[in-house]
């Protein structure tokens, strides 16, 4: 029996395919506005108000993704989605409450008084900082099977500070696209910075998690499956060594090659995905439950695909639109 003729094999693939798809894209896009706010303090008044203006129209509908990777995982694996939420309830928390600062001061920066903007804009950084924190603890202890010892709390404590500088590195190769003059000056200096903590992040993962269980370490150092997966690291290593050339490089006559470190970066975050997703598929939870034994009944799953099949599109169209409507250099963000 193939893949796709069996409901119960090919709609949990599906959906983890999907959920897969959509914490990828919240990683890049949201992770570039999170970068953007952690990088406020580093900025003058003027400075602030660009970081700010230059993902003003997009960090709203970027937080979407996130929305819809844990809407997939409650719906379509539901012992999952109570397993790793119950052990992670802390830093899920902590997150929420990063985001909800984050919101709340981005709209009214803006529009408090001038006294009270210094207050506003350390609570953007604040809630940035937070979040990005908690999303690399959280995914150090995904990657260590969500056991709470010293030795796995250790590490994600450790993912969570290159996590958040892995961030505070594409949100700086954002404002590399998305400004210009001196802001784009100060934005390559940052890059230049962030990038040891991006090498630091992925080469962290990528050792420790083959160890995590025998069955990693056989599915990337066994053979022949080792030479397949041998353009990973290669082509990271490649992706790597191009952004510090280039950085060395820009800012370059007629803004030219200024998208070139984003979608660098971007192209890293993929691979580490990548990475991570063949190595723990098909669990949902790390050597403890598949996708297959976590998914809901395939008359559920199939109801569920019909509306996905609408709400995805959709936002995806719009996510679309927006960043086409909004191309080009960052202007004063208004709100009059």
């Amino acid at each position: 029996m193939s893949l796709f003729s069996d409901p119960a094999v090919w709609l949990p693939w599906t959906f983890a395919a999907l959920m897969g798809l959509s914490i990828l894209i919240y990683v890049v896009l949201d992770g570039f506005d999170l970068g953007v706010g952690l990088l406020m303090p580093l900025a003058d008044a003027r400075e602030k108000d660009m970081l700010v203006a230059s993902i003003g129209p997009f960090w709203d509908a970027n937080e979407t993704w996130l929305v819809l990777a844990i809407g997939i995982l409650l719906v379509a694996f539901p012992p999952a989605h109570g397993l790793i939420l119950t052990s992670l309830y802390l830093p899920v928390f902590f997150m929420l409450i990063g985001l909800i600062l984050r919101g709340v001061s981005f709209e009214l920066r803006a529009k408090a008084p001038p006294r009270q903007k210094n207050m506003w804009n350390a609570s953007f950084f604040a809630g940035s900082l937070l979040a990005a924190l908690s999303q690399g603890f959280m995914l150090g202890m995904y990657v260590m099977g969500l056991e709470w010892t010293r030795s796995n709390v250790a590490f994600a404590m450790l993912t969570a500070v290159f996590l958040t500088v892995g961030y505070s590195f594409i949100g700086a190769t954002w404002l590399i696209l998305k400004t210009d003059g001196a802001l784009q000056s100060h934005a390559i200096r940052w890059a230049k910075g962030g990038i040891w903590g991006l090498i630091m992040g992925i080469g962290a993962i990528s050792l420790a998690t083959p160890f995590v269980s025998a069955r990693i370490f056989d599915k990337w150092f066994g053979m022949p499956q080792m030479l397949y997966l041998l353009p990973f690291p290669v082509l990271s290593a490649t992706l790597i060594g191009f952004l510090w050339w280039k950085l060395r490089r820009l800012p370059r006559e007629n803004d030219r090659w200024a998208w070139s470190p984003f979608v660098s970066a971007t192209a890293l975050f993929v691979l580490a995905f990548g990475g991570m997703a063949y190595s723990f598929y098909p669990y949902v939870v790390p050597e403890q439950i598949t996708i297959y034994e976590a998914a809901s009944a395939p008359e559920s799953l199939l109801i569920i695909l019909v509306g996905t099949l609408f709400v995805l599109p959709a936002i995806l169209g719009y996510t679309v639109l927006s960043y086409y409507i909004f191309r080009g250099k960052a202007t004063e963000l208004r709100y009059d």
